[in-house]
C-alpha cells in the first residue's frame, strides 16, 4: 500500500508510520520539518506548508492518506480537494468531541454533531473545538463519499503523548507517597493507546473500509481505580491512594480533565455522558485494547527518557498536590 501522512512526525502520525512500516507498505510524509524531522530517514520527506504548498504532491497517486492534523475546515477542505484524484481513500483523524450532546445512555456514530454559529470562526479553543472538527469531517465526506474513513477517538494515551493528560498519572505514582485520587473509584473512563489506535486505522485502511467509527475502548472495561491500581503495580514505589470527592475539588477549584487529568466532575453538565461513547462499531471492525499495564509501562518507560526540565502541561505540581491534601485532611 502507497500511504500519505500528512504530519506523521508526531504522537499518532508518528505511531501509524512505525506501523505502517513494520508491515512493508510504502509511505510517504508530507509535513512542516519543525517537529522531530529526524525520523524515518527510510521514508520519503516532502516538506511543506498544507495552507500554500500542496502542489508539491502534484503527480503523485497512493492507496491512502491519512490526515492526523486537520482542525481548520477551510486547510482541510483545500486538501481533499488536492488530494480527491490522487487518493482512494482518505483517511481524517477526528474526535469524539464532534457530538454536540453525548447522552447518559451512550452515544454511537449516529449521535447528532455539533454545530457553531459562524463557520468562518477559525480559531480553535474548548467552544469550537469540536463544531470545527465536525466540519472537517463534511468535507472529507463532501470530497470523497464513500471512500471517507472517519475516525473518531477519545483521549488517546501512550508513549510520546505532547499533551501529558495521561503521562502524569505514571508519572505520579512513580513518585510514591500520598497521591490525591480524584472523584468516585468506580467511575468508569475511556481511553485508547496510541498503538492500538495506530494499527486499526492501518488495518481499516488495507481493508478499503470507509465510514465513522468511534475510537475509544468500551466504557465498562476501565474505572480510576482499575486505572490508577495499574500506575501503582507499574512503579511499584509503594504509594498510596488519598479518595478526594468532587465537591471538594470543585470548591478548591480544581481545574477538570488538565490540571488534574482524567477527571471531570460528574456534576458539570459537560460530563454527561462523557465517558459513555459506544464503540460497538470499530469493536466489530477489529479494534482491540491492550491490557492497561501496558499502556502504563511503555508510557512510563518513555516519560522517563524525557528532560529532568521538562515542561509539564497537564497535571498537579507537587506544591498544589500537598496543599490540597493537607486541606483535604484537615476538613476531616
Amino acid at each position: 500500500m502507497k500511504l500519505l501522512l500528512l504530519g506523521g512526525t508526531v504522537y499518532l502520525g508518528r505511531a501509524i508510520v512505525e506501523c505502517a512500516l513494520a508491515r512493508g507498505h510504502d509511505v510517504t510524509l508530507f509535513h512542516r520539518g519543525q517537529s522531530n524531522p529526524d525520523l524515518f530517514p527510510e521514508t520519503e520527506h516532502i516538506l511543506g506548508n498544507r495552507e500554500r504548498n500542496l502542489e508539491r504532491l502534484a503527480g503523485r497517486t497512493f492507496d491512502a492518506c491519512v490526515d492526523t492534523c486537520g482542525y481548520v475546515p477551510r486547510i482541510v477542505g483545500a486538501s481533499v480537494r488536492a488530494l480527491v484524484d490522487a487518493v482512494d481513500r482518505y483517511a481524517f483523524v477526528s474526535t469524539l468531541s464532534v457530538y454536540g450532546e453525548p447522552s447518559a445512555e451512550g452515544t454511537d456514530e449516529s449521535g447528532a454533531l455539533a454545530t457553531i454559529g459562524d463557520p468562518r470562526v477559525e480559531e480553535i479553543n474548548g467552544e469550537t473545538y469540536g463544531p470545527l472538527k465536525a466540519l472537517c469531517e463534511a468535507s472529507v465526506r463532501e470530497a470523497f463519499e464513500d471512500r471517507a474513513l472517519i475516525v473518531r477517538p477519545g483521549l488517546i494515551v501512550g508513549p510520546h503523548d505532547p499533551t501529558d493528560r495521561f503521562t502524569y498519572w505514571p508519572c505520579r505514582t512513580d513518585r510514591g507517597g500520598e497521591i490525591l485520587a480524584p472523584g468516585r473509584p468506580e467511575r468508569g473512563i475511556q481511553l485508547i493507546d496510541v498503538r492500538d489506535l495506530a494499527a486499526w486505522i492501518v488495518d481499516l485502511l488495507e481493508a478499503r473500509e470507509s465510514g465513522a467509527y468511534n475510537a475509544v475502548s468500551p466504557p465498562e472495561l476501565l474505572t480510576m481505580d482499575r486505572m490508577l491500581q495499574a500506575c501503582l503495580g507499574v512503579a511499584e514505589t509503594g504509594g498510596t491512594l488519598t479518595w478526594v470527592d468532587d465537591a471538594f475539588l470543585v470548591g478548591h477549584e480544581v481545574g477538570a480533565w488538565m490540571e488534574l487529568p482524567l477527571w471531570i466532575p460528574e456534576a458539570d453538565p459537560i460530563a454527561r455522558g462523557f465517558f459513555d461513547f459506544v464503540p460497538d462499531r470499530a469493536v466489530s471492525s477489529g479494534l482491540s485494547f491492550r491490557p492497561i499495564e501496558e499502556t502504563v509501562r511503555a508510557t512510563l518507560e518513555w516519560a522517563r527518557t524525557r528532560p529532568d526540565d521538562h515542561e509539564w502541561r497537564g497535571g498537579l505540581t507537587p506544591k498544589r498536590e500537598a496543599d490540597l491534601l493537607s486541606a483535604w485532611h484537615d476538613d476531616g
